[in-house]
């Protein structure tokens, strides 16, 4: 096992992601193996996790994926010095007024201590007034250190812990981070850039975190934690494939600037499941010769011109037509549908859908989603009930004919609580799943059907 800490904020954009990025790439220089993890349902932050760490960053989801499959995820990952893991909003922040899919819930069900992050700018004894109230709402949740962020000066870090200490709070400071704007991290509408993008300096971050952070101390509060006794994994954490069940089969992969929104588990699922996976970008390649196809969320909207001329458009109707499995998400939604507007102009796009999407300016759907299956599909069969999230800035429009796999029981879909559109046998929609809630073993199993033809 190895030592772990989660690094959690009070809310949202209190500087916990310039924190666990800091620490990841400064542990990182010190020669330590670092796995991240990040909590939620998250495709951006990972990619930086992994950019720094030479690690895949793995999401730990307890709405998503459940308890024991968090358990798993983590178990199977255990093989460095330390676990950095990512919190997601504030610490106490799940779904409605519930603890489900908060920082505090994944930290509990693994037993991880926290680093919490406060923005202290303003503030003096105050501080102690937030620390306290973070402590006393949930004592199952081990508040291990603090760091401080926006400390105006030495005297202002002093002035906080002595408050800290008068009011009988014994978490330790372990940090503390005065302002500074070069370290910002660069956004876009679906959050901050992605890493292949090279946006951001990881030596600045680890000099930065290696300055204001007790290294030595970080480490000292690191727990190693045990696994809950009553999850069953296999030795490496993962779930068995059946050897009769596995299919020799080649799926296609976009994976390029425009569709880069995977989660790590779906595609090791895959592989297990006896599938190669062949990598390609519908920005410049043509479609390989596969069995199957996945087409994932991203930004095709910031690459119209070459997704619209791109020769992988007109190969992927034709194997669509042809009756191969496609499964595609969000941004793989758009490009399939015939045609895709920004700015008052219109793109062709693949046109294996009776759809058309536009991007607008503001956020159309954000958040979990729980659908049931009202149909077979590539994905799953009828009467299943996915979970899964959603977060776009595009509307969809399908003819009144269209068909669709998925009845929303929660999120908004594509239209009127539905989702999952279906055409040939191809299946995409807004909601973005998991393989702890949605294998792909049936989406395999018609892969291999197909090539067998």
């Amino acid at each position: 096992m190895t030592k772990a800490v989660m690094i959690a904020g009070t809310h949202s954009g209190v500087g916990k992601t310039t924190v666990s990025l800091g620490l990841m790439a400064a542990l990182t220089r010190k020669g330590m193996s670092v796995q991240p993890f990040k909590v939620g349902p998250d495709f951006i932050d990972p990619s930086h996790h992994t950019a720094i760490s030479g690690n895949p960053s793995m999401n730990l989801d307890s709405y998503i994926m459940s308890t024991k499959g968090v358990c798993r995820t983590f178990a199977k990952y255990q093989n460095s010095d330390i676990s950095i893991i990512e919190g997601v909003m504030g610490l106490y922040d799940g779904i409605e007024s519930t603890q489900i899919a908060s920082s505090a819930h994944v930290a509990k069900t693994l037993g991880i201590p926290v680093l919490l992050v406060i923005n202290v700018h303003g503030m003096s004894r105050s501080a102690a007034a937030v620390v306290k109230g973070y402590q006393m709402l949930d004592p199952d949740v081990n508040i291990a250190g603090l760091v401080l962020n926006m400390v105006g000066s030495p005297r202002h870090r002093k002035l906080v812990e002595d408050a800290l200490r008068a009011e009988g709070i014994d978490i330790p400071v372990i940090g503390s981070l005065p302002s500074n704007r070069e370290l910002s991290l660069p956004s876009r509408h679906l959050g901050l850039y992605m890493a292949h993008e090279q946006m951001q300096d990881y030596d600045k971050l680890a000099d930065f975190i290696d300055a204001n952070v007790d290294m030595n101390a970080l480490l000292e509060i690191s727990s190693i934690p045990d696994i809950p006794k009553n999850i069953k994994i296999n030795e490496d954490g993962s779930k068995e494939i059946d050897e009769e069940k596995r299919f020799n089969v080649i799926i296609g992969v976009a994976m390029d600037g425009a569709f880069c929104f995977y989660y790590k588990e779906m595609l090791e699922e895959l592989q297990k499941l006896g599938a190669k996976l062949a990598f390609f970008s519908p920005l410049s390649d043509a479609l390989p010769d596969i069995d199957g196809l996945i087409l994932g969320g991203g930004y095709p909207e910031l690459f119209l011109d070459k997704l619209s001329s791109g020769r992988a458009r007109t190969d992927i109707r034709k194997a669509a037509v042809d009756g191969m499995p496609v499964y595609a998400e969000c941004g793989g939604l758009m490009y399939l549908g015939k045609s895709l507007e920004v700015k008052g102009k219109t793109y062709e796009m693949a046109g294996v859908l009776d759809a058309r999407s536009s991007m607008v300016g503001r956020f159309q759907a954000l958040g979990y989603t729980e659908a049931k299956v009202v149909c077979d599909n590539p994905l799953s069969s009828k009467g299943q009930v996915i979970r899964g999230h959603e977060f776009h800035y595009s509307i969809t429009e399908c003819d009144r004919d269209a068909r669709f796999a998925y009845s929303m029981n929660r999120g908004k879909g594509i239209d009127d609580a539905k989702d999952g559109l279906m055409e040939y046998n191809t299946l995409a929609g807004y909601m973005h799943t998991h393989p702890a809630s949605a294998s792909m073993e049936r989406f395999v199993g018609m892969c291999r059907k197909y090539s067998r033809r």
